[in-house]
């Protein structure tokens, strides 16, 4: 039977969105599509059980009150509903130990659902220079490389320690709390991804690999293979 795999999605003028490259990915590779709505957190623990996986899209910023900041001048739009449901969602699924691949936003709100902390705007509150990470390229294109840490689930995906990745974001990941661990990162020092040490598949990236799938990128077809594959048990 095809595992079901949630997809977050985006609130935008009283209207669900969801890039379709994200369903694309899931369906390509064995998985069958469910677009989550952002209801009340109460639904979100009746979700989980009904899915073998999560896909935490991207999309808008994260609310920083989230991990006790208050909003900084270069935080984007925030959208309250979708992080109260997506942090509820995360905690359930990591309870009951289902699958979890974070993209973009998603890579941060599980990290802030696990305790961790983020940048706002990495331009305004890191001091040295910085790479170009909201590329002005095509998304599908590779604009700069991430170092992968030895050993990591990463690794073992990609089977590699080093490739190119697309590139979207203004914020990053900054602390990683314990049962996490940093599994890439950009040569200017960027959290690139983490992983779980504790949950049988829990990988959040910060760049985006659906994006990438209709150009056979290798490492990407790769993760959602075993994202999906992960579901599937």
């Amino acid at each position: 039977m095809k595992p079901i795999i949630g997809i977050s999605s985006n609130i935008k003028e009283n209207h669900l969105s969801v890039p379709l490259e994200n369903i694309y990915s899931v369906t390509k590779f064995g998985g069958v599509p469910l677009i989550l709505p952002n209801v009340e957190e109460d639904a979100a623990s009746t979700m989980a059980e009904l899915l073998d996986g999560l896909l935490l899209t991207g999309g808008g910023d994260i609310d920083p009150t989230l991990f006790g900041e208050e909003p900084h001048p270069k935080l984007g739009n925030v959208i309250p509903e979708r992080d109260v449901f997506e942090l509820a969602l995360i905690q359930k699924m990591l309870e009951i130990n289902k699958p979890i691949l974070g993209i973009c936003r998603g890579a941060q709100i599980v990290n802030i659902a696990v305790g961790g902390d983020m940048y706002q705007d990495i331009y305004a509150q890191i001091n040295h220079e910085l790479l170009q990470h909201d590329q002005k390229a095509h998304r599908s294109h590779l604009s700069h490389f991430v170092q992968v840490k030895k050993g990591s689930l990463l690794e073992k995906i990609a089977q590699t320690d080093k490739f190119k990745v697309n590139s979207f974001h203004h914020q990053a990941n900054r602390n990683v709390p314990n049962g996490f661990s940093i599994s890439a990162t950009a040569s200017d020092g960027i959290i690139e991804a983490i992983e779980s040490n504790t949950h049988k598949f829990v990988l959040c990236l910060q760049w985006h690999p659906e994006s990438l799938i209709a150009k056979n990128d290798r490492v990407s077809e790769n993760i959602f293979k075993a994202f999906i594959g992960a579901s599937k048990k």
